[in-house]
């Protein structure tokens, strides 16, 4: 796709077409015709995968990772160059968060290669390593699954909220009363979402907007029925909607029962990111993807089960505008 390579977007976009499935949410149609239905209103979700993504070991390639991150971001937005999509996202001399989820231990959470990789090209776009956090609720979490804590004025920063503690004031919309993470409120300008496809005991599935309980104090008190309207309030809040950028989902290994902490026998190796800047959306098509592992599985669906995910719904509803759960309004590519 660079130029180097001597491949246009254009011969990328034919490559794609015959090669790899565009699906709508609704149904599967080439990813020409997908770019020709797609209109202003219509919210992009890219699901880039590679099958060889962990070789024959256990752990991910990260070289594999970036190039699997750079498809996914350059279809997203239909730019030729890696570094271009993010120049998009953030500028220079912007403070940038990239938020992680580590609750399921080494089993189930966001990679330490796929963040590497996405540090590597926000400092492509100008971003000073010193100026990126990454960044969970507990420092701890984080140290277990392969992140390395730190401080260091000329590293990426890497550290838990306990370590700075939460607004002493809180925050209100709906249903919600929280305080936030003091690293989202006083070290970031531009956030960026890294969750974890995965099933949920309450809610039905935790992706892109059920990641945000992260970052208050009390989301033990957002759980009843379902988690609904608590996840969509949640993201209502200022700091994190208006900071937020772009979703990019883990789902390299996914859950599709038994969430939100690791359960082996119901984990899978799905070798894939899930990218938008439409997090109703993406969490609407994860959800249909943890649908589809369930049949598979011979398991009942989600609204069967009494956990169907309403709460993407609400985030969709005209008091929220969080983004489209129409699924003929959204548009799913995969590369």
């Amino acid at each position: 796709m660079t130029k180097k390579s001597g491949t246009s977007r254009r011969d990328f976009l034919k490559k794609c077409a015959t090669g790899a499935a565009a699906l709508r949410v609704a149904g599967k149609v080439t990813l020409l015709e997908a770019a020709a239905q797609t209109g202003p209103s219509q919210s992009r979700v890219v699901i880039a995968r590679d099958a060889a993504l962990r070789g024959a070991g256990t752990s991910v390639d990260s070289s594999r990772v970036l190039s699997m991150l750079d498809r996914s971001m350059q279809s997203l937005f239909g730019l030729d160059h890696p570094a271009d999509p993010w120049k998009k996202l953030v500028r220079p001399g912007q403070t940038v968060g990239v938020k992680v989820n580590t609750l399921g231990g080494r089993g189930l959470s966001t990679n330490v290669q796929l963040v590497d990789a996405i540090c590597e090209r926000l400092q492509q776009a100008g971003i000073r390593a010193q100026d990126i956090v990454v960044w969970d609720r507990e420092t701890d979490e984080m140290e277990r699954v392969g992140f390395h804590i730190s401080t260091a004025d000329n590293r990426v920063q890497c550290f838990g909220t306990d370590r700075v503690g939460y607004e002493e004031k809180s925050e209100t919309y709906g249903s919600v009363d929280s305080r936030l993470s003091k690293i989202l409120t006083q070290r970031c300008e531009v956030m960026i979402n890294v969750p974890i496809l995965k099933d949920h005991a309450g809610a039905g599935v935790t992706v892109a907007m059920k990641n945000m309980y992260g970052v208050i104090h009390n989301p033990n008190n957002l759980h009843s029925y379902g988690c609904n309207p608590y996840i969509a309030d949640l993201n209502m809040l200022l700091a994190i909607k208006t900071k937020m950028r772009i979703t990019i989902c883990d789902a390299t290994t996914a859950c599709y029962e038994g969430g939100p902490g690791f359960k082996p026998q119901y984990s899978w190796q799905h070798n894939a990111l899930i990218v938008s800047q439409d997090p109703v959306a993406l969490d609407y098509t994860a959800w249909q993807i943890i649908e589809r592992k369930r049949a598979e599985n011979k398991l009942k669906t989600l609204e069967a089960a009494g956990r169907l995910p309403r709460y993407i719904a609400t985030a969709a509803d005209a008091r929220h505008q969080l983004g489209t759960n129409d699924r003929r309004r959204i548009e799913v590519l995969e590369v």
